[in-house]
């Protein structure tokens, strides 16, 4: 039954592991490489991660800064950046591609903690179904007469605590994000 439950809280982490990974792309009005991380390049005709072709660095926290190792790739890598939902415009000076982060406008803020909370909600959704998978496993093994009823009891307690926890760690995550979005 421990593996179970710490199958389970292995499962419950990679969710809060997705929940900040989703965070990490949500444009806050501050520079992050997080950002740039699923603009894919028409690299010679193959898809290419920005990542993969120059190195993405954050100088200052309303800048950022793409250098492509390869100068034939500038042009292609700011036609992918402007045609990504970040709605932000690089600036070619030859060497590096600069892209300043401008401050979000409060309409943009409250839209952006709408999708925080979206993801969080996801998050919670997906804790939820494996509690209920670790649940159904329990009552099988009860039937199997693997573990006896009580055993079963105690493992759904165990079970409905982790999930109680891992949930608040995502509204924790979600606060804090929060109140990123909304700082100016």
């Amino acid at each position: 039954m421990q593996a179970l439950i710490d199958d389970g809280k292995q499962r419950m982490n990679g969710a809060i592991a997705a929940l900040n990974k989703e965070f990490d792309k949500l444009r806050t009005g501050r520079a992050s490489t997080a950002l740039v991380d699923n603009i894919v390049v028409d690299y010679y005709g193959t898809p290419t991660p920005v990542s993969q072709l120059a190195s993405v660095s954050v100088p200052d926290p309303k800048t950022l800064t793409i250098q492509p190792w390869d100068k034939g790739a500038f042009a292609a890598v700011e036609k992918a950046i402007l045609a990504s939902d970040l709605g932000l415009t690089p600036n070619n000076d030859g060497s590096v591609i600069r892209i300043t982060i401008p401050a979000l406008t409060e309409e943009r803020r409250k839209e952006l903690v709408k999708v925080a909370k979206k993801y969080t909600e996801d998050c919670k959704i997906a804790i939820r179904n494996v509690r209920r998978d670790l649940n159904d496993q329990l009552k099988s093994m009860e039937k199997e007469k693997e573990i006896s009823e009580d055993e079963r009891k105690k493992g759904e307690g165990d079970v409905q605590k982790l999930t109680d926890d891992f949930v608040k760690q995502a509204d924790t995550a979600a606060a804090a994000k929060e109140k990123e979005i909304l700082a100016i």
